[in-house]
């Protein structure tokens, strides 16, 4: 089959692409980002993301395998060896560069996840997280089991970042993900009678002595700041983790995971 092609890095599209990864700004103007790799598109198309182009590099792609990936109707364009260099965030790139439309992580599109037949939704909340890496690990953690949906309050930047996209390994897509401000987010846990355990250390009872099997909220905060006084004051119960060491804090990650999974231990991991 004979494809559109691009050998020059100097093309217009791959101008806007490296702009589109780079800039954060343009991404939120435009309402595009880039998809790199296979299984991160896969993930992509599966969770209804709409892709508008793939370029590929036919040396690491063949035909079967953009078959399997994305319908016939979506743009394809071979790229030469320079260009996929060029575009490439990373050496397992797979020869896949996509262009994506962004959803929009409204909480309203959560309604049907909280108020659903599923009468006990676990969601974590992370408010302000900061670096791509711990977001990355937050988005792994609760597609690791497989929470209900989680909740961004108050983001430093946007999810589509491609530091967030490769640390998350795609799950970014594999999460349902609503974004708000912090006062929103209570207020719409509330309104559905979700119960709040905020992880800080005032008025903190120990995290396994609470009962998480009806429709819970676990919230976390970063490491520099924890959460606001919004969530100690919203809590159904603020929780902590007994620390044993010298320090008194540890990754958010690894608190959210700590958590979660101690509310899947109590619904026998349903």
């Amino acid at each position: 089959m004979q494809y559109k092609e691009i050998t020059s890095v100097q093309n217009q599209l791959v101008k806007q692409i490296l702009v589109l990864k780079d800039k954060s700004r343009e991404r939120k103007k435009t309402g595009l980002f880039i998809i790199e790799g296979q299984r991160e598109l896969m993930l992509a198309t599966k969770a209804n993301y709409k892709i508008k182009t793939v370029l590929f590099y036919p040396d690491l792609v063949s035909d079967d395998d953009l078959n399997s990936l994305i319908s016939s109707e979506i743009e394809r364009i071979q790229i030469s060896r320079d260009v996929f260099e060029k575009l490439a965030y990373r050496s397992s790139t797979e020869g896949i560069i996509a262009i994506a439309e962004m959803k929009q992580h409204r909480l309203e599109d959560l309604i049907p996840i909280v108020s659903g037949p599923k009468k006990n939704p676990l969601i974590l909340v992370a408010e302000a997280p900061e670096k791509p890496g711990n977001i990355g690990a937050i988005l792994r953690t609760a597609d690791a089991a497989n929470v209900a949906a989680v909740i961004i309050a108050n983001p430093k930047g946007d999810l589509y970042n491609p530091n967030i996209i490769r640390s998350s390994v795609g799950c970014v897509f594999t999460n349902q993900i609503g974004v708000g401000n912090t006062d929103e987010i209570i207020a719409f846990l509330k309104a559905h009678e979700v119960s709040i355990y905020s992880a800080i250390l005032q008025e903190a009872v120990d995290y396994h002595k609470q009962d998480y099997t009806q429709s819970t909220a676990i919230v976390v905060g970063t490491e520099a700041t924890g959460l606001s006084d919004a969530w100690r004051l919203a809590s159904t119960q603020n929780i902590k983790i007994p620390m044993q060491g010298e320090i008194d804090s540890m990754n958010v990650s690894v608190a959210a995971g700590i958590l979660i999974f101690e509310v899947k231990r109590q619904r026998n991991f349903k």
